[in-house]
């Protein structure tokens, strides 16, 4: 089931997963549509957790060349999934990357990181993994605060 045209984040009763109470999902324009069965983002126990996102740009599904400029493509895109919400970068306090070639191209994901995140980091794990032709793969876990859960 697709979310309402814009992109918006979906109302309390509209957007809630499953029929579930408690678990809302959060839909942007500004992140590429769910090529399957799951949520841009879902917020759940004062946390917004987001998909696990890659480099395609939400408007015209193109991929950057390297590893830095993935990685800043998937950023932009996880800054707008939280933006839906209220929340920056600052609200994120965990993050699992996803590398094709970990070794290889750890260093300059990690300087494309540092440009988005600053101190204090949140958590990180960075694994390798094998992704389907893109270089990195980044989802996040940011904390609520009472100004968003009280929308």
């Amino acid at each position: 089931m697709e979310g309402r045209e814009g992109g918006r984040t979906e109302g309390r009763e509209g957007g809630r997963v499953g029929g579930r109470t408690g678990k809302e999902a959060v839909r942007t324009a500004g992140a590429p549509r769910p090529a399957g069965a799951y949520s841009q983002g879902v917020v759940a126990g004062g946390f917004l957790y987001t998909a696990g996102f890659g480099p395609q740009d939400p408007d015209t599904g193109a991929v950057p060349e390297g590893v830095g400029a993935q990685t800043a493509q998937v950023l932009r895109t996880l800054r707008a999934v939280l933006a839906e919400r209220g929340l920056t970068q600052q609200d994120v306090v965990k993050v699992t990357a996803h590398l094709q070639h970990l070794k290889r191209d750890f260093a300059e994901y990690d300087a494309a990181y540092r440009e988005f995140f600053t101190e204090p980091y949140p958590v990180r794990t960075t694994v390798g993994s094998d992704l389907m032709d893109i270089l990195v793969e980044i989802d996040v876990v940011a904390v609520l605060h009472d100004r968003t859960e009280s929308d």
